[in-house]
C-alpha cells in the first residue's frame, strides 16, 4: 500500500488535504492517537519518525507498554451466501469456521509475501 510509511515496526498512514495543502497521518495499530503532519513529503516523513520516537519515549516515562497488543479476535462482515459457503466448506473439511478463516488469511499473507520477494 502506498499511503503507509514504516519506522521501527510502526506503520503511519498518510493522507493529503487538498484544501489546506498539507499531508497528515497517524500511527496505526496503537491505542493512543498519535498524529503528525507536514507540507512536503520530506516533512511528513520527518514528522512521522519524530512522532514514533516521541511516542516510545512517552511510553518509557509512563512505564507503559508502547504497542497495543492484538487479542486475536475481530468481527468480519461478509455476504450471507459467502458465509453459508464458508460454513459448508468448514464442515466438509472437519474444521471450525474460525480455523477455515485462519487458513484463508494465512494463505493470503503467504501469497502477499511471495509477491513482495
Amino acid at each position: 500500500m502506498k499511503d503507509l510509511m514504516e519506522y521501527k515496526g510502526y506503520l503511519g498512514s498518510v493522507h493529503f488535504d487538498s484544501e489546506d495543502e498539507i499531508f497528515y497521518g497517524k500511527i496505526e495499530g496503537i491505542e493512543d492517537l498519535i498524529s503528525f503532519e507536514g507540507e512536503s513529503v520530506n516533512e511528513i516523513k520527518k514528522a512521522f519518525i519524530e512522532s514514533v520516537d516521541d511516542y516510545l519515549q512517552l511510553c518509557i516515562k509512563a512505564k507503559k507498554a508502547p504497542e497495543k497488543s492484538f487479542k486475536g479476535s475481530f468481527n468480519v462482515r461478509i455476504p450471507t451466501d459467502l458465509h453459508r459457503k464458508a460454513y459448508r466448506k468448514s464442515l466438509i473439511e472437519g474444521i471450525s469456521l474460525n480455523q477455515l478463516v485462519q487458513k484463508a488469511i494465512e494463505k493470503e499473507i503467504k501469497q502477499d509475501k511471495a509477491h513482495v520477494a
